[in-house]
């Protein structure tokens, strides 16, 4: 039997991040893949010469964000990432900027005016509530609107929620919907927030108060007001969502998503063996403490890091307790499907880097990816990915048919040019971020059994969240001594 400093057990873009950090503090990592390919959603392939994505992504965070961070800190060779672009609007009758600030989203026009001036107050109200320190994780987007608006905006405010949490606007949180959105960012540096309080010191409360009161019940804003000499950031914060023009520095990988798996496969140092289709069928634990896994033979290890899906640790492993698997039964999914269109020529729709959503109806998100990088259909040609969350009680068939439906409403002219079509359906996340759904915590109830990956961070989606979850595995790891 062999022993390993770690074991790693998916080599999906978490597996092979976490696999990448620790043997760059030193230890003989096994990564063990039950598929015939690595990298998971992170990767690309071939279909009739045009190099499709496993989905649509766009790569957000990269000034200061947690694969930033990543890279600077454990990659030898980077990818290159080309300036995302924008995200726009399409209706039948328009093509427009989401707005990225109040003052913008007052003069979209996409929607009636009426309720451009409520959804402006409701998004305030909540993001002032959050900022004073009240949760709203388990505020339903829904709850917060009022009845009275007309069914686009009750459609564009879905399709916002599906885009961030792959559920309605019913079971996706408000919490969600104000850090995941452009209005708010998701994290920020240090320097930025020391920045951010300098600047707050120089104004008088009263402006803070004053906003407070314009917007929420008398009896609840005096009673923020009061701590307003002690808290300093929600001023700063609603300053920043009436104005922000901060570029999110988000990108798209020049060569296509593939050009980050080969970056962190060609930063690997030789002290990681990689073995495909090798299916973990047993963790294995001796005295409460995980001893190793068992494959296509038993690899022995003192630590192993678990990156599949959190709701199949069970199967691994008996006598867990009861309220832990019952936590990982409520961890939520979604899925969706992505069509891939290559086109003849660059259709007029298109000519444009970065993404549009459709909200009526049937959603979607889209993105010609060759617009960044030619190179990725062949000679003259254009490739376009376009991704909806569908529904797992209907048959593939019908949510296919629905979706090509969806694209050739949008784009009348498209399947005129149409010279590829390819379908794929995934699970986006291991974990959606639903009302009632759970994560996964990094710690087990095993010693030195970990869980990393997209069902163990709410931050952000897609490769963002799993670097997300890298970083907090490496502090855990630190703080209970298994980097040494």
């Amino acid at each position: 039997m062999k022993k390993y400093d770690a074991v790693v057990v998916g080599a999906g873009i978490s597996g092979l991040l976490a696999a990448l950090t620790l043997s760059k503090h030193g230890k003989k990592v096994l990564v063990l893949e039950k598929n015939q390919h690595i990298g998971g959603n992170c990767n690309s392939y071939m279909v009739d010469g045009y190099q499709v994505d496993t989905g649509v992504h766009a790569i957000t965070h990269l000034n200061e964000g947690p694969l930033k961070r990543l890279m600077d800190n454990y990659f030898d060779f980077l990818p290159v990432f080309e300036d995302y672009g924008h995200y726009y609007i399409r209706t039948e009758n328009a093509f427009v900027k989401v707005p990225s600030n109040l003052k913008d989203f007052v003069t979209f026009d996409i929607l009636p005016r009426k309720d451009r001036l409520i959804l402006s107050q409701t998004l305030t109200k909540a993001f002032t509530l959050s900022s004073f320190g009240i949760d709203l994780s388990d505020r339903a987007v829904y709850d917060f609107l009022p009845k009275s608006l007309s069914k686009d905006t009750y459609d564009f405010v879905d399709t916002m929620s599906i885009s961030l949490s792959g559920k309605s606007m019913k079971e996706t949180s408000a919490k969600r919907i104000l850090y995941g959105s452009n209005f708010v960012r998701d994290s920020i540096t240090q320097e930025q927030f020391d920045a951010m309080i300098g600047k707050l010191e120089s104004k008088k409360s009263q402006s803070t108060e004053s906003i407070l009161a314009s917007i929420l019940p008398y009896h609840l804003h005096a009673s923020l007001h009061a701590r307003m000499t002690r808290v300093t950031q929600p001023f700063t914060s609603l300053e920043r969502l009436a104005t922000n023009d901060v570029n999110n520095s988000q990108g798209y990988p020049r060569k296509g998503l593939k050009a980050i798996l080969n970056a962190i496969i060609y930063s690997l140092p030789e002290t990681v063996e990689i073995k495909t289709e090798c299916e973990v069928k047993a963790i294995l634990v001796q005295d409460g403490k995980v001893s190793g896994v068992e494959a296509d033979e038993i690899y022995l290890s003192d630590l192993v890091i678990y990156t599949g899906f959190a709701t199949e640790i069970p199967l691994m492993i008996k006598d867990l307790p009861t309220e832990y698997v019952k936590d990982l039964k409520e961890i939520v999914h979604s899925k969706s499907l992505t069509i891939w269109l290559g086109l003849e020529k660059e259709f007029p729709n298109f000519n444009y880097t970065g993404s549009e959503i459709w909200f009526k109806d049937f959603a979607y998100w889209a993105t010609p990816i060759s617009n960044y990088d030619p190179s990725l259909a062949p000679k003259d040609k254009q490739l376009i990915g376009f991704s909806f969350v569908i529904d797992e009680n209907k048959s593939e068939e019908q949510e296919i048919k629905k979706a090509y439906d969806t694209i050739f409403r949008a784009h009348p002219e498209i399947e005129k040019y149409i010279d590829m079509q390819h379908e794929q359906t995934m699970i986006p996340e291991k974990a959606a971020v639903a009302i009632n759904g759970k994560f996964a915590n990094i710690r087990t109830p095993v010693q030195n059994l970990y869980v990393a990956g997209t069902d163990t961070d709410k931050r952000s989606m897609g490769i963002t969240r799993a670097s997300y979850s890298i970083i907090e595995l490496l502090k855990i790891l630190n703080e209970d001594g298994n980097l040494h």
